[in-house]
């Protein structure tokens, strides 16, 4: 099977990593092909961004309300975009480790709406930013953000191999990101997007903060986009009954993940303190049936 099969395979499947990296990679795609076109045929400049990305003008929200959801997947410049896919895949994964994917689609959605909001309050609010022409903004760096600071901060101490050299904790990472963030809020070059990151941030400390109580702050967004896929195929209240049992047992499901993965990590620090030897039966089985997953 090649690539692009692979790729064409995880997206019906609805792997949402893939989604998400699949519609960004096609608005850069879209602004490519525009920008070129332009020059080949000599035509004059099209500046899609005013019409995709967020503003803080608050007359020109109200004409493009739109627009605080499609920035959140839009990037001109490639090294941006990889940068935010890489990031959105690897600590994705991590925090798919714990929640479901509609969790992920939702915080997601989240972050980019929290940075956006932000984005514009403190533009029309704080007097550093309120005389600044700052263009539009783009970019998932917001949304990022929301998802790594969720699984930050809903598992301390999970830790990820950095560069392949040593392993560190996420939330380590997560906390260093914030404060590269804050310490910049007065770059002459950004400061509407390290604002949209402090947003995004806020948003997936708030989600695990939630989740850890038996909250979801998802839940009603998840309603909201259910509705709309019911809108788009409807088929009555026995879709709606389907969808309400599946969003039921999300819950469920996170918590039997969850628990797994503590079981584990309890199996692992044995085998470190005591070796393997050390195990009994029923917790070599559970250590080998989670190597093949």
């Amino acid at each position: 099977m090649g690539i692009f099969d692979t790729i064409k395979y995880r997206f019906k499947q609805k792997d949402i990593l893939v989604q998400l990296i699949i519609i960004n990679a096609v608005v850069f795609f879209v602004f490519v092909v525009t920008a070129m076109t332009g020059k080949l045929f000599k035509l004059p400049p099209i500046d899609l961004i005013p019409y995709i990305g967020a503003t803080s003008d608050v007359h020109l929200l109200i004409k493009r309300p739109w627009t605080v959801f499609t920035y959140m997947f839009a990037h001109k410049d490639f090294l941006h975009l990889l940068l935010n896919m890489l990031m959105l895949f690897w600590f994705g994964q991590l925090f798919l480790r714990y929640f479901s994917p509609k969790n992920l689609g939702s915080i997601y959605l989240l972050g980019g709406l929290a940075g956006a909001a932000l984005y514009a309050l403190t533009f029309n609010t704080i007097p550093y930013y309120v005389d600044m022409n700052h263009p539009p903004m783009i970019g998932a760096s917001a949304s990022v953000m929301a998802i790594i600071f969720a699984a930050a901060f809903y598992k301390p101490d999970a830790e990820v191999s950095l560069f392949m050299l040593f392993r560190i904790k996420v939330v380590y990472i997560a906390v260093f990101m914030f404060i590269i963030d804050f310490i910049s809020l007065d770059s002459n070059t950004n400061p509407g997007g390290h604002v949209s990151h402090i947003g995004g941030a806020i948003t997936g400390y708030i989600f695990a903060g939630q989740y850890l109580k038996g909250k979801d702050i998802t839940r009603r967004i998840n309603k909201i986009i259910d509705s709309i896929v019911n809108l788009i195929k409807p088929s009555g209240k026995k879709k709606m009954k389907v969808k309400y049992k599946k969003r039921e047992a999300d819950y469920d499901f996170n918590q039997r993940k969850h628990n797994d993965t503590e079981e584990i990590d309890r199996i692992l620090d044995k085998i470190k303190s005591s070796g393997y030897s050390s195990l009994n039966a029923e917790e070599k089985k559970r250590l080998f049936d989670a190597s093949k997953k």
